[in-house]
């Protein structure tokens, strides 16, 4: 039996290697953009901007390497999924537009795949539906109304409730009452992805330097360890990195999410787990989980563990600690029994972005060049895909429907100094759970306790 390793960024890339590192910037530099963090969403900006005008000088400066954050860490759900409040989004904005962005947001599973073919990114793609399974009546009747909530917004043709019998077809889980369906999904390997996409940009002609740590920005003017850039647009593609730069500790929350991954699976396993269909799959507890089939037949779970630190403090290369791989544990065993011996090859973690109203938001202030794109609350791999294709937009001036999105230059209140955001987010987590513990009981109905745990960070 080998050991569980720990960290080392995450086990996607254990499974294809470290990247080499590229050149870190060489002094002081000018562009016509200047982007922060070479994640999914720094990426995307680049690309549909070097599509879109190729003689545009666009830079891409990461500290660490391109991918290195939670676009090489996350779970590997292309969902298209809204993830947010809708009604907040109507604030100041009409149930057209919101709907609008539910259909952009969906078409973003066609749009990534589409680009990954034409570029050759080969990232275990593989189109499936997601299942969020409900093991006890509480859970059943929060799906239930999540699927009325998501029909009402435009889902209609999307989403739909199968029964215990028709999931059990699918997936074995014990005690399973039934499940949401979401179609047009996919599953991934999240770092070939985010690795292909980096290639393809160097491809384009767009320059990425890595090893280079961002110390501030203001109009014009990106500060660096080594260098200055001038740049008339600067973005800031940092999603749950952005409390590390000066100026934004309280703006977005870094919210901390770890996963496991078993090691390959033999058939018998299979044969008692089904599973065929490769879907993504989570379940309708309040602190949830997301799993994923991966392409040589492990089990990733995942779910928050420890949820937040003090003082937004990031992880160290991807490590979590020993109770949060625990918690994982227990729910692959509760979920999928058959593999309940098998041998965890890998346990990571990483941070995403939340912001005050937990809803994601992309803008550019015209006046100062400067653009922001993040707070995608854990839906980010397909999120970022609209969020680039909207700071292209509004760069190059279209007026596109992508830049009219109630999402669009919308502004949300800081979080609160500690230590209050920190008790704020674990006391949210701890009811959290407990309401889990008491809707687990015989015949218990949706318990109060959730509702007063996402009231306590304004969640819901």
């Amino acid at each position: 039996m080998g050991q569980t390793k720990i960290g080392d960024v995450s086990f996607w890339y254990a499974d294809i290697g470290l990247p080499y590192p590229r050149a870190c910037l060489a002094g002081d530099a000018t562009a016509d953009v200047a982007l922060i963090g070479a994640g999914y969403t720094g990426l995307w900006a680049a690309y549909y901007l070097k599509r879109a005008n190729p003689g545009l000088d666009v830079l891409v400066i990461e500290k660490d390497f391109a991918g290195f954050g939670a676009s090489g860490r996350n779970g590997g759900w292309l969902s298209g999924g809204f993830a947010w409040n809708h009604r907040r989004y109507l604030e100041g904005s009409s149930e057209h537009a919101v709907r609008a962005m539910v259909e952009a947001m969906g078409g973003t599973v066609d749009e990534v795949i589409r680009v990954a073919g034409a570029e050759g990114i080969e990232a275990d793609i593989q189109r499936t539906d997601e299942l969020l399974v409900a093991t006890n009546p509480a859970q059943l009747a929060r799906m239930r109304a999540e699927i009325a909530e998501r029909r009402h917004w435009g889902e209609e043709e999307r989403v739909h409730e199968i029964g215990a019998e028709e999931l059990s077809g699918r997936i074995h889980i014990p005690g399973a009452l039934g499940a949401m369906v979401v179609g047009n999904v996919a599953r991934i390997q999240p770092a070939k992805l985010v690795r292909g996409l980096a290639r393809a940009v160097d491809r384009l002609g767009v320059r990425l330097v890595e090893g280079t740590a961002v110390i501030g920005y203001e109009k014009g003017l990106v500060t660096t360890d080594r260098g200055l850039v001038r740049a008339p647009v600067i973005l800031r593609c940092t999603e749950g990195f952005t409390a590390g730069l000066p100026g934004h500790g309280r703006e977005w929350l870094p919210l901390n999410s770890a996963q496991i991954v078993t090691e390959p699976l033999p058939r018998e396993v299979w044969d008692r787990i089904g599973w065929e269909g490769q879907e993504i799959v989570g379940d309708m507890a309040n602190a949830y989980c997301y799993c994923q089939r991966t392409r040589e037949g492990r089990i990733a779970v995942g779910g928050r563990g420890v949820p937040y630190r003090f003082g937004s403090a990031l992880d160290v290369n991807g490590a979590p600690d020993a109770e949060t791989i625990r918690r994982l544990e227990a729910i692959l065993r509760r979920h999928f029994p058959a593999a309940a011996g098998a041998r965890i090859d890998h346990a990571w973690c990483g941070v995403l972005g939340v912001p005050r109203d937990w809803c994601a938001t992309v803008g550019l202030d015209p006046a100062t060049g400067l653009g922001w794109a993040g707070g995608y609350v854990g839906v980010g791999v397909s999120t970022a895909n609209l969020a680039g294709r909207t700071l292209a937009d509004l760069v190059l001036g279209r007026d596109s429907d992508l830049v009219h999105l109630p999402w669009v230059n919308r502004r949300v209140k800081a979080w609160e100094g500690e230590p209050f955001r920190w008790l704020g987010v674990q006391g949210m987590y701890a009811l959290l759970s407990a309401a889990d513990r008491r809707e687990a009981r015989p015949g218990a109905g949706p318990s109060r306790l959730a509702a007063l745990g996402n009231w306590l960070t304004g969640r819901s």
